[in-house]
């Protein structure tokens, strides 16, 4: 595909997507209003398609000069990162299947902009900051980050008290993992599985390990389309609640013996390992729906293959005494690095979770630490996805407020 044909598809795309996001059509206008970006520079380090697309030109409109590169070395779309080239104001350093040096220059190219506010999906960014760039943290004013794995990195060094900057936590804004994690994670992994296998789910075994908000949605999706549902846990309550849910609970080391489907939404590593490849069945299908390519641990997958073989895009299989282990996209999460990620629609209310945040954090001065993304911004995106729906709510009268917020009224 040549540079203007990748343009034109990447044009193709974000123009379909803006279409769907409407939360984030009504911040965009506001920000090109408002300009309260106006000499602010902000890097990203994200997944570069199509929904990450209309956030980076939202935040370039309000004034931002904004450099870009991917979080995940197989979810770029190259046609996305030469249509964000073609923007003022924007530079992307995005490379789909770039090799792990080129990854990490990438992410130096971006922080080569003198940033003074960060966005982050997995903390890339800022570890970058705090390991080998320290003298650019005293500039930065804040960041934020969108993944679980991302914020278990941040409270990690919080804790140890290695965190130098504000971080704002919007992965945990309700009207971010309520929806982006379990709506999101749970269409857009399936999506992914489907479309990279072309097999029926029904009447399957699929395997989820983790039942947090993402295994909730991949395992409510896996039921959906009629498979038989088995949830691993290590939380005595999450693995309660899928039972409660409806869903088979066991161990890994159990259940390994079962699936025919794998789909790991833990945030940790060897959630697979070599003791649960010597029992899987043959022809069983291994899928990673975590942040980081380690749920699945590829190097004793590998010690154990007598021989590895590519049987279609995006499927590796290992042959492993006999049997054909098929590992999705190198372990890496499936439903970007096999497919378009998660829906517009969802995207955009953690979109403009995101561009509120960087408004926030370019207009009050933060401590260093993770932070709660602000009730009354995380409450204004849901009002205004409402409104986009064309849905009404209730309000309470002022007695009824009073009457919970009081004391005296007994039974």
């Amino acid at each position: 595909m040549s540079e203007k044909e990748l343009i034109e598809s990447g044009d193709m795309k974000i123009g379909w997507v803006r279409n769907h996001m409407p939360v984030l059509s009504i911040i965009r206008e506001n920000f090109e209003r408002e300009q309260p970006l106006k000499g602010h520079k902000v890097a990203m380090a994200l997944h570069v398609e199509a929904k990450t697309a209309a956030l980076v030109e939202t935040l370039a409109i309000g004034g931002a000069e904004v450099a870009i590169t991917g979080c995940n070395p197989l979810s770029t779309q190259d046609d996305v990162s030469a249509a964000l080239n073609t923007r003022d104001n924007i530079d992307c350093y995005a490379k789909y299947d770039c090799c792990g040096d080129e990854y990490y220059e990438a992410i130096d190219k971006v922080l080569d902009m003198k940033p003074d506010i960060t966005i982050d999906d997995g903390a890339d960014l800022i570890f970058k900051l705090h390991t080998e760039r320290q003298d650019m943290l005293p500039e930065i004013l804040g960041g934020c980050e969108e993944t679980t794995t991302g914020i278990h990195r941040l409270k990690a060094m919080e804790k140890d008290g290695a965190l130098k900057m504000p971080v704002i936590a919007v992965n945990d804004a309700m009207t971010k993992f309520l929806f982006d994690n379990r709506y999101g994670t749970g269409q857009s992994s399936w999506d992914g599985i489907m479309r990279t296998t072309n097999l029926l789910v029904a009447g399957k075994t699929v395997v989820i390990g983790g039942y947090g908000w993402c295994g909730k949605g991949a395992a409510m999706r896996a039921s959906g389309l009629g498979a038989d549902v088995v949830v691993t846990e290590i939380d005595p309550i999450r693995a309660l609640e899928a039972r409660m849910d409806g869903h088979r609970v066991m161990s890994m080391t159990e259940a390994a013996k079962y699936g025919d489907i794998f789909v790991t939404t833990t945030g940790n590593v060897d959630v697979l390992t070599r003791k649960h490849f010597e029992v899987m069945k043959d022809g069983a299908i291994l899928a990673n729906s975590g942040h980081f390519n380690v749920e699945i641990n590829l190097e004793e997958l590998t010690a154990m293959a007598g021989s590895i073989n590519i049987v279609r895009k995006n499927i590796k299989e290992y042959n492993v005494a006999g049997r054909r282990i098929n590992v999705l996209a190198d372990g890496r999460l499936v439903n970007l690095a096999a497919g378009d990620g998660h829906p517009a629609e969802v995207m955009d209310m953690s979109f403009a979770n995101q561009a509120q945040c960087v408004k926030y954090i370019a207009e009050n001065k933060l401590e260093a630490g993770v932070h709660p993304v602000p009730r009354d911004l995380d409450i204004h995106v849901a009002e205004l996805k409402l409104k986009s729906l064309g849905i009404e709510i209730d309000e309470l009268e002022s007695y009824q407020t009073e009457y919970l917020e009081g004391w005296e009224c007994g039974t």
